[in-house]
């Protein structure tokens, strides 16, 4: 009875101490250090997803360790499964306020293993992880190496701010090889570099690694040194810190360091209290495709958001259907003194994603804050296109639309007689060696775009609302034949909703 009053007590203090921190901690604070203390509940699943020590002596990593949450979860969770063991912590902490909840709710830890006929000792260090981390990594591959003694467990929520390219943090972390961008992403390698083989590792992270260019040698690097076990995703993408109104999604992700990777798990819950968690097992090559040389991280949104079966028909890449895509060109705050408020001589069209509206072009909007027109002369030539068919997809979609991927037509009837049109950089443009499209498959690119398929699939590796050109080069298209039918099927049609979308890309996947 009065273990299981101390086992509350720990978690309840837990929680206690992060909400008086977090009342304590200036807004400034909290963004200057770019970490975000982790409830409770989000603690102690955490905590679950470790399976049960196989050894006695166990060395826990707790970088950024904030109050202390993610730790007594975890010796909690010991607690509950083990006797005789013993347990040492490393809890990294550089906020003083902190500190001082931190040493008190180890205590606590030490306190509640004594009664469990275990012992724990605990050391809290003050200094920068990455600092710290990566010069002794560095000196164990010196002439006079250190002797590390590496850990069997990690459990962290890291701090998320990006790296500076000329800082001291990305100095460090190039001495022991490690190329990223962002302190969350250099936390988790060098955590990994810090586990023994087969140790574990828990942690809660942003989802923006799954996808982009400038994570690409981090991807690489995870998927190298540990295999990918558990991925947690909370559908609700501003929950897991609702406190403190962080919108960034956020993911938990199991890796077992040297592991042999075999099917992952992903489980799903709305929200952070965990109350309705689904769990699916998927292939790896459904988490991280064959031959894709960017890796992306797919998580899929269910076991039936696979479309497997789609597979054998929307197969090709763009360069393999003999099309690109690129950034809109234009970047008006660059050509400010080009711009023209209305057409008028020797100008052309200039599209900004607010002149299009489902299949419409609204252009010229005389009430719009940005302007429809650009001027064509030696200064901006090379920044135009043909005028012509194109597919133009909005770089950033509102977190209020229903689908992150919303492709529009660029019809070359709505400007008259002109030669060239202005694309601005918010747009992104699929075209043909920076040449038009034919009007069928500029709309059969349309339609595939905009289907539900094409949306999860985007989902499964984007958690966020931005659209790259990269992104969009890694998806997956159907042939130019099968693009031109879409197309004339379009043609046929005025109004497309997305449910006569839907069907038809079902029909042509049969």
């Amino acid at each position: 009875m009065f273990e299981e009053l101390l086992t509350q007590c720990l978690l309840s203090q837990a929680d206690t101490t992060r909400k008086l921190a977090n009342s304590k901690l200036e807004v400034e604070t909290k963004s200057s250090f770019g970490q975000y203390l982790t409830p409770t509940p989000i603690a102690s699943f955490m905590a679950s997803l470790f399976p049960v020590p196989s050894k006695k002596n166990i060395r826990l990593l707790d970088p950024g360790a904030g109050v202390g949450s993610l730790t007594l979860a975890f010796v909690d969770r010991l607690n509950r499964k083990l006797k005789n063991y013993h347990i040492e912590v490393d809890a990294y902490e550089i906020d003083s306020l902190i500190r001082t909840y931190l040493e008190q709710n180890l205590k606590l830890c030490e306190k509640k293993a004594e009664i469990n006929s275990n012992s724990l000792v605990s050391h809290i260090w003050e200094e920068d992880f990455i600092i710290k981390a990566s010069d002794k990594l560095s000196s164990s591959d010196s002439l006079w190496p250190e002797v590390i003694d590496k850990y069997t467990h990690c459990i962290m929520n890291p701090p998320y701010k990006k790296i500076s390219s000329s800082s001291r943090h990305r100095a460090s972390l190039r001495k022991v090889g490690i190329e990223t961008v962002n302190l969350y992403s250099a936390f988790l390698a060098l955590a990994l570099l810090l586990l023994e083989n087969n140790g574990h590792l828990v942690a809660i992270i942003p989802r923006s690694f799954c996808n982009g260019l400038y994570y690409r040698p981090f991807r690489e690097f995870l998927l190298n040194h540990a295999a990918l076990k558990r991925i947690h995703l909370f559908e609700s993408r501003n929950k897991a810190f609702k406190d403190d109104k962080v919108l960034q999604e956020n993911i938990i992700l199991a890796l077992e360091k040297g592991g042999r990777q075999k099917d992952v798990a992903i489980s799903t819950s709305t929200d952070d209290t965990l109350s309705d968690i689904t769990i699916s097992r998927h292939p790896f090559n459904q988490i991280v495709k064959t031959n894709d040389k960017e890796l992306y991280i797919h998580i899929p949104l269910s076991s039936s958001s696979n479309h497997s079966d789609f597979d054998d028909i929307f197969c090709y890449s763009l360069n393999q259907i003999g099309l690109h895509v690129s950034t809109g060109p234009v970047v008006d705050f660059r050509m400010k003194d080009q711009l023209r408020k209305m057409p008028e001589k020797g100008a052309v069209p200039l599209l900004y994603p607010c002149h299009f509206k489902g299949s419409d072009i609204l252009w010229p909007m005389e009430t719009g804050k940005k302007p429809n027109a650009i001027m064509f002369n030696q200064v901006t030539q090379k920044w135009l296109y043909p005028n012509g068919f194109y597919t133009v997809i909005r770089r950033f979609s509102s977190k209020e639309e229903k689908r992150r991927v919303v492709a529009s037509v660029v019809d070359p009837a709505a400007f008259g007689k002109v030669n060239k049109l202005g694309l601005e950089n918010h747009l992104n443009i699929f075209h043909n060696n920076k040449k038009p499209l034919t009007e069928e498959i500029a709309r059969g690119l349309a339609v595939y775009l905009n289907s539900t398929f094409v949306d999860n699939n985007f989902r499964s590796f984007s958690g966020h609302t931005q659209v790259n050109a990269t992104d969009l080069k890694c998806l997956k298209y159907p042939s130019r034949t099968i693009l031109a039918e879409l197309g004339r099927w379009a043609m046929n049609r005025h109004l497309l909703s997305q449910n006569m979308i839907d069907k038809q890309i079902e029909r042509i996947s049969r």
